[in-house]
């Protein structure tokens, strides 16, 4: 009945199901969940305000392709996403860039210090803070230990439950220092929300006549993931499989779990205006919480009555009911259990791990679209 099967309908699900729908062949999507778009999944609040149940999710992207791709599914409320800490009482700019130092010294400090990061870094640089604490210029050294103890250090502790230099560097490279006066968390050429929302999007996606979605099935009960060969009910099944969830639990943990970061989301409304008159604060030095975002800064309802936000609370994945994995925590420890679990997949012909879970490493939005984009072309072409 089918050519391919997707495990999974979020971003890198939905874009390789499409693309491959609309090279002919008939596609079967197999959703856990009950609702198509992953963790980028958003609906109205009782209250009318649009909100990500899994967390803020902001688009941003430099690549033309992965535009172009899914402008054809919404339009876009595009805006330069900013966000500041919150540090003892104060809010200062993140990632911390030449706006950040002003506030925090006073001017004649400032800029000797700003002529000094432009000398050694040159003008519109990110300097990753691991990178900006090796350096051996006295003053450039403390700048980066303020950043390093007031922005990095509790609150990659809480996200992550380790300190920065137990984490890969490609985590804490992600939030640079800016050498400039950029106040945007990202320098992408385009960046906003669907315009809609997200789920919209993604339906506008998924609504083509070769693809068939089925929510609320773990596909386990469905397909049978043997030495050499993939089962569908039971049935040997020689078509495309592109699976997108998480790989270890795919097998049922037999080598042993693979670690992730979770979140656990608390919502409040409040019948006001604003609550922090902005879409996210984080929470550097105080606080349980890493984050607060409030909604309607992020997608534009600005005239709405009353206002939602989430506060985020980090916590190692369990597997237990109601858990999410979000973050693989990557070192080689884990990288080399994680490679077990690829390679007793790749045993299986055609099965294609694809996304965070499937892959075991961090994306964002763009990242995978053009991973699925690419992966499309690859299964088309064989």
């Amino acid at each position: 009945m089918y050519d391919s099967i997707v495990i999974g309908s979020g971003a890198a699900g939905s874009t390789v199901a499409r693309k491959l729908a609309e090279a002919g062949k008939k596609v079967l999507i197999l959703e856990k969940r009950s609702h198509v778009g992953g963790n980028c999944y958003d609906a109205p609040d009782e209250f009318g305000i649009l909100i990500h149940e899994y967390g803020p999710h902001i688009f941003h992207t430099n690549e033309e392709d992965v535009y172009e791709f899914l402008s054809e599914f919404t339009e876009w409320y595009l805006f330069g996403h900013e966000v500041v800490a919150n540090v003892h009482g104060e809010l200062i700019p993140v990632p911390f860039n030449l706006n950040t130092l002003h506030k925090v010294y006073d001017k004649e400090k400032a800029d000797k210090l700003e002529k000094l990061l432009i000398e050694e870094y040159g003008e519109g640089s990110r300097v990753p803070i691991m990178k900006l604490r090796e350096n051996q210029n006295p003053e450039i050294k403390a700048i980066a230990d303020y950043v390093y103890e007031n922005i990095f250090l509790q609150y990659t502790m809480k996200q992550w439950g380790q300190t920065p230099e137990e984490i890969d560097p490609a985590v804490t490279g992600r939030v640079p220092v800016l050498i400039s006066y950029d106040n945007r968390y990202f320098q992408d050429k385009y960046q906003g929300m669907p315009k809609d929302g997200y789920t919209p999007m993604f339906e506008k996606m998924l609504n083509h006549p070769k693809i068939t979605v089925e929510l609320s099935v773990d596909c386990k009960s469905r397909l049978e993931f043997g030495e050499e060969q993939v089962l569908f009910d039971g049935v040997p099944f020689d078509g495309d499989v592109i699976y997108t969830g998480a790989l270890d639990e795919l097998f049922d943990c037999e080598f042993g779990r693979l670690p992730y970061r979770s979140l656990d989301f608390k919502f409040e409304h409040f019948k006001q205006d604003s609550y922090q008159g902005r879409s996210v604060v984080n929470y550097t030095v105080s606080e349980a919480f890493t984050r607060i975002t409030e909604f309607k800064y992020l997608t534009g309802q600005i005239d709405t009555n009353g206002t939602t936000i989430v506060k985020e609370y980090s916590f190692a994945y369990t597997g237990a009911e109601g858990e999410t994995p979000y973050y693989a925590i990557i070192n080689d420890e884990n990288q080399t259990l994680y490679e077990k679990y690829a390679e007793r997949i790749k045993k299986i012909k055609n099965v294609y791990l694809l996304g965070r879970l499937a892959e075991y490493k961090y994306y964002n939005i763009d990242a995978i679209v053009k991973k699925a984009l690419e992966l499309s072309e690859d299964i088309i072409r064989r």
